[in-house]
């Protein structure tokens, strides 16, 4: 074979080989600008859930492919540190999370805030009118016995709220049972209690939807162990943003507040991730494009 078609031959295999790693997703992910590979882990908060499958949308129109992986809190925080996963859509900051981003603060991207004014602690429906403060627990032990025992109603295991909530019982001096269960077993109780107009505390952040569908309130938090309200940013691995900076760009625009999260998050909860998500992408084009505008 002569040198010109020797060359020809080199050509078209390195032609080749770069298109086949650009439509997986190979390196062509790398290269800011282009599409990819997109890895979003987030844990089982409704809210969480929500804001992973909603980028997960508006980045597959924009030619992505994003992997969502749903896990505990503790290891969406490891994932990003070592790069295995792309992004965390929620950190909790100052408060809440200050823990997992002492420890790996410096193996992520920290970037800009989409939501501001948290809160968390221990709740009570608004029927309980005797029932204002953490405090007001301990004389009313009778009113919250569950499997035989003064109880609270908790989430997951692992999650800050739970480490808080464990806190607050030893603050506080309460003789109660933080019971470990999840976001969907604690709202199925409140519902069923709601329902029914009974006595239940439960562990609750906002934002939140449960907050617009039931009359809620905050027991009176006097130690400040839940600390004061935080600020919810979302980060990336190591390199992310100069890999994409595109996407940095768009998510830095992204904002949102109770009513446009609540809405989201029921859209959701009336249907499935998917068609919730593209049902509300599609009532709320105008604020979507101010956030993906090139």
């Amino acid at each position: 074979m002569s040198r010109s078609k020797e060359w020809i031959v080199f050509a078209v295999i390195a032609a080749l080989v770069i298109a086949t790693s650009y439509l997986t997703g190979g390196t062509a992910g790398t290269v800011p600008g282009s599409e990819g590979n997109i890895k979003i882990a987030h844990n089982n908060w409704a809210e969480n859930i929500a804001v992973s499958h909603l980028w997960k949308q508006l980045l597959e129109e924009k030619g992505y492919r994003v992997q969502l992986i749903q896990t505990e809190k503790a290891p969406v925080w490891a994932g990003v540190a070592d790069g295995s996963v792309d992004m965390l859509t929620e950190a909790w900051l100052p408060h809440t999370d200050k823990p997992y981003y002492k420890k790996y603060k410096k193996q992520i991207e920290l970037h800009d805030a989409w939501y501001e004014g948290t809160g968390l602690g221990l709740v009570v429906p608004e029927y309980m009118e005797n029932i204002d403060t953490i405090e007001d627990l301990k004389q009313n032990e009778d009113q919250f016995i569950r499997n035989g025992e003064p109880s609270i109603v908790g989430i997951d295991a692992g999650a800050s709220l739970m480490r808080l909530s464990e806190k607050a019982i030893k603050e506080y001096r309460l003789d109660y049972n933080l019971i470990e269960s999840s976001e969907p077993a604690m709202l199925s109780e409140l519902d069923k209690a709601y329902k029914n107009k009974k006595p239940l505390v439960v562990t609750l952040w906002n934002p939140h939807w449960a907050f617009k569908k039931y009359d809620l309130k905050y027991l009176k938090d006097d130690k400040k162990v839940y600390g004061e309200g935080d600020t919810i940013y979302y980060a990336t691995r190591n390199g992310f943003k100069n890999d994409h900076p595109e996407i940095v760009r768009w998510m830095d625009r992204w904002k949102m507040d109770d009513d446009s999260l609540g809405e989201l998050i029921l859209a959701i909860e009336e249907s499935d991730p998917e068609k919730g998500t593209i049902k509300w992408i599609e009532e709320n084009r105008d604020l979507v494009d101010q956030w993906l505008q090139e």
